[in-house]
């Protein structure tokens, strides 16, 4: 499961606040929500501090925003390690 709920902060920025684990249809929720940010041209952050688990497609998924511009704040050491140790194979 993923809970996503956004917050917009006093310079416009949107952050998304990601709850448990971007996983099967939950990366195509959340590319959803992503995109609906980015094509209005707003600038998009996604707080990671409360997921816990990222599968292969989710990962894929964080390099191609982070390609757009978004920004991934506060990912705790597990995902981060797992946003690392897969870029070399995107």
């Amino acid at each position: 499961m993923l809970k996503i709920s956004e917050i917009e902060s006093a310079n416009h920025i949107v952050t998304l606040r990601l709850e448990g684990q971007v996983v099967g249809p939950w990366v195509a929720q959340l590319r959803n929500s992503c995109d609906n940010v980015l094509n209005e041209g707003r600038p998009l952050r996604l707080q990671f501090g409360e997921v816990e688990f990222l599968d292969q497609n989710g990962v894929v998924l964080m390099s191609n925003l982070q390609s757009r511009g978004v920004a991934l704040v506060d990912c705790s050491p597990f995902v981060a390690e797992q946003l690392k140790a897969t870029t070399n194979f995107t």
